[in-house]
Parts: C-alpha cells; sequence; structure tokens
C-alpha cells in the first residue's frame, strides 16, 4: 500500500513509524524542513519529499498519481483540507485522512463531502486526547480505557495491587467472584513482559492487567484488581489550550472545575465560553498558587499544555504538595516510561491516542477499530468477519481452530448488538465485530490476512 504522510511534526512522524514498519507499506513522508526529514529517513524506510503539502508539484513528486492513501497531518487544517482537495482533484487519490484541529471545521459537517472538501476521515488530536483523558477521570485507577462496539464493551488496563480480591489468585476464581457478570482478561503485563492468561494464571501484586467487559461491570472487575477509588470531583487543569478548554467544558457540569492559563487574554476568552470552570491567570508551576488554591484537597491534576517540560515540572510539584492523581501530556515518547517512573501517576502520549483512529483506516481488511497500548508494541483491534465459510478464515470456525499468530487472542464479539465473550469453542458467524487484542503489532499483517476475504478457503 503506498501512503503519502504530509507534515513531520509529532502526529506525522508517529504515523510514519508505526506504518513504516509494516511490510506492505510504502511511506512516504513530505515536509517544509530538510533536517526534520533527513533524521526521520535515518531512522525508518521511507521516502521523504522537501516542500509545502498542498502544492501540486509538490504532491506529484511524493507519488500522488499512484498512491492509495493521503495523510495530512500538517500544523495547519488549510494545508491539510487544500492538500486533500489537490489529491483528490488531480490524482483521484482513493482515501484522504486530514488533520483538523479547529472545532469550527469539525462541526461543518456538509463541508466534508465529494462535493464540497473531499476528505473522508477527519483527525483532531486534540478531541482524542479530551476523550481518553475523559475516561481515566471516569475510572479512577485505571492505566487505559478504551471503547469498542460503540462504547458497549471497554478495554481497560488496571496496575493490580495487594487490595485487589483476585490478585494471589487463579483467573478461574473470577466467575465464582462475579458470577452475574461476564468478561475475559486479554493479556498481562508482569515486570514488563507479556503474558496471554489462561485460567491457571495467578494474577500477582504489580501485574498490568488488560480486561475487557461491559461498560457497566467495568467497575466490578476493577474492584478485582485493586481497591477502588472514590469518584473523582475536584479537577484542576493546567493550561487553557484546545485541549484544557475542551476536557473543561466536558467535565464542568459534573466535577469542579479550575483551569490555570499564563495568557490573561486566553483566559478572558476561555472563562466566557464556559458556565461553571473557574479560570484562573498565573503558572501551573508556581507553588504559592497551587497552595492558595487548596492543591493537597484536589483528586486529579492534569497538565495539558503545550510544553512538555512545563507539564513534568507542575505534575510533579502539584504530586509533592499533595494532589490525590497527577497526569501529564508528553509528546516525547521517550519521556513517557521515564516520568511514569517517578511521582507523575499517568504520561499522555498524544501520538499513541491519535495513531490508532489513524489505524483504523489504514489496516487491509474490514477494521472498524484500533487501539495502541504499551507505546505502540501491542494493539487492540476490532475487525468485522465477511463471507462464508468457503471464503473466510475465520466465519464458520471456532476460535482454537483459527491459525492466530502467537501473542494474539479473541476476547469478546458483537454480534447483532449484543456482546459475546469469547471462549475456545465460541463459532465466529458472518459480520461479527471481532476484537482481539495483540501483545506483538508486528504481526498485524497476519491478522489482516486472517479478516480478507478470498476466493475460496477451503
Amino acid at each position: 500500500m503506498k501512503i503519502l504522510i504530509l507534515g513531520a511534526g509529532q502526529v506525522g512522524s508517529s504515523a510514519a513509524y508505526h506504518l513504516s514498519r509494516e511490510e506492505a507499506n510504502e511511506v512516504t513522508v513530505v515536509d517544509m524542513k530538510p533536517d526534520v526529514l533527513r533524521e526521520l529517513q535515518d531512522r525508518l524506510d521511507i521516502r521523504t519529499v522537501v516542500g509545502h503539502a498542498a502544492y501540486p508539484d509538490v504532491l506529484e513528486r511524493a507519488g500522488a498519481n499512484d498512491a492509495d492513501i493521503v495523510v495530512a497531518l500538517t500544523d495547519s487544517d488549510e494545508t491539510n483540507m487544500v492538500a486533500c482537495q489537490v489529491a483528490y482533484t488531480l490524482y483521484h487519490t482513493p482515501t484522504k485522512i486530514a488533520r483538523i484541529r479547529s472545532a469550527e471545521y469539525m462541526n461543518a459537517r456538509k463541508l466534508f463531502t465529494q462535493d464540497a472538501i473531499p476528505i473522508d476521515v477527519r483527525i483532531s488530536p486534540e478531541q482524542l486526547v479530551c476523550e481518553y483523558v475523559e475516561q481515566l477521570i471516569l475510572y479512577p485507577g485505571a492505566s487505559q480505557v478504551l471503547d469498542f462496539a460503540d462504547g458497549r464493551v471497554r478495554l481497560v488496563g488496571v496496575s493490580a495491587e495487594r487490595d485487589g480480591l483476585l490478585v494471589g489468585q487463579q483467573i478461574a476464581a473470577l466467575k465464582e467472584h462475579v458470577p452475574n457478570t461476564e468478561g475475559r482478561i486479554a493479556a498481562i503485563y508482569r515486570k514488563g513482559k507479556a503474558l496471554l492468561p489462561d485460567g491457571d494464571t495467578v494474577i500477582q501484586e504489580g501485574d498490568e492487567v488488560f480486561f475487557i467487559a461491559d461498560r457497566k461491570d467495568i467497575r466490578v472487575f476493577m474492584s478485582e484488581m485493586r481497591r477502588l477509588e472514590e469518584p473523582v470531583r475536584r479537577v484542576v487543569i493546567a493550561g487553557g489550550g484546545n485541549i484544557g478548554f475542551r476536557l473543561a467544558l466536558a467535565l464542568e457540569q459534573t466535577n469542579q472545575v479550575k483551569i490555570i492559563e499564563r495568557d490573561p487574554e486566553r483566559a478572558r476568552i476561555i472563562s466566557e465560553n464556559l458556565n461553571k470552570a473557574i479560570v484562573l491567570v498565573g503558572d501551573a508551576a508556581d507553588e504559592e498558587l497551587l497552595l492558595e488554591e487548596n492543591i493537597d484537597n484536589v483528586d486529579v491534576f492534569c497538565a495539558l499544555t503545550n510544553a512538555e517540560e512545563a507539564n513534568i515540572l507542575s505534575a510533579m510539584l502539584s504530586k509533592r504538595l499533595g494532589a490525590h492523581k497527577v497526569m501529564a501530556l508528553i509528546n516525547r515518547p521517550s519521556y513517557v516510561d521515564l516520568v511514569e517512573a517517578g511521582s507523575i501517576d499517568i504520561a499522555i502520549s498524544p501520538q499513541q491516542v491519535t495513531i490508532g483512529s489513524l489505524l483504523a483506516h489504514v489496516r487491509r481488511g474490514d477494521v472498524s477499530k484500533v487501539h495502541s497500548l504499551r507505546r505502540g508494541a501491542a494493539e487492540a483491534i476490532e475487525a468485522v468477519a465477511h463471507g462464508s465459510s468457503e471464503e473466510s478464515k475465520v466465519v464458520g470456525r471456532k476460535i482454537e481452530d483459527i491459525a492466530l499468530p502467537r501473542g494474539s487472542a479473541i476476547v469478546a464479539l458483537v454480534r447483532e448488538d449484543k456482546v459475546v465473550f469469547a471462549h475456545h469453542d465460541t463459532v465466529i458467524e458472518t459480520d461479527d465485530h471481532v476484537i482481539l487484542f495483540m501483545t506483538d503489532r508486528r504481526k498485524i499483517d497476519r491478522i489482516e490476512e486472517l479478516f480478507q476475504v478470498g476466493v475460496s478457503f477451503v
């Protein structure tokens, strides 16, 4: 598959990294900065082209005339929109994906059609990050909360602690603990290494456990891994940019929300557009300000400014001053493990949150949802089974008879709006939405092949 990525910023570079690792992809990256492209080319097996992403001659040099997908990820919404228009008009590019940051554009539904601006998929990293943080606040104690089947089931990552009811016991005991619910432990990471568990596996303190369950049963399953935390009430957000403002808007009806914003003019603008949240002008790393605002009574402190160093410092300071839980937005993947090993509870990577939305539209076969996990090493996928048993490698077969690659597991199905948690003898039917967990995403090609429909596989 020939993929053209426009923009080599944080999101574009992350997309190039993930997509170029898959053997079936030929990736070309376009950017105005030759030094950034040289650095990318030194690390990745990609082509690079220097130039303006929306110029027809630049797109032609980059191979837009036979590209399967154009992914416009520059910092400019307007550049991304024009680039998709040029790719469609001049080269009839089949799939056009664009990063759109402005809510004004995102909300204009009629703007994005083949007769207007021909963008097939719009991605808003800011909105995705906001929704991601919302879920973490809704389920305190979780390290990741990911939706499948339009939110009916969720995959949750949680660290097992001594107070968890299942800690120190075999997974098979889960049915006795929660008899009226159903879920599935998808994977366990123990000392950084992945385990695909079975009923005899014993949950140990310190394990990072990923489980999938119905939305209404999430807290019940979490109590099996750790003591449940009280619901979040008081939230302080550092940074009134797009992400901070959207998060405050989403939380202010159910939580006590304060935003700390350095720029007085920006603070005035967001205060006029919020109903209940309190907007403070100041530096989130100012110890005196944090003490004045009773940081020791805050349930969650979210550092969401554009400067990751400021996010790290303000989050560490807030934790030291008594904030119950702190989160920090961090762009550099190399920083994430470093800060989570210290006093910061959760490091939020915009690239990891965003890349899943992009991958869902790049995968071969019918893939409706992709979530990147463990810094991109693992993936959770929702794929749709098509065809008859003669045409498909999965339809009409028991899960135990499907040739899944090592490190992969089918954990649940969605069938006609019903959630079916997978067992070894569960048979996959046509149009099932199959939810898989992969501890090694490098084997994604084999998963894609399983869900592609052929002439005959019998």
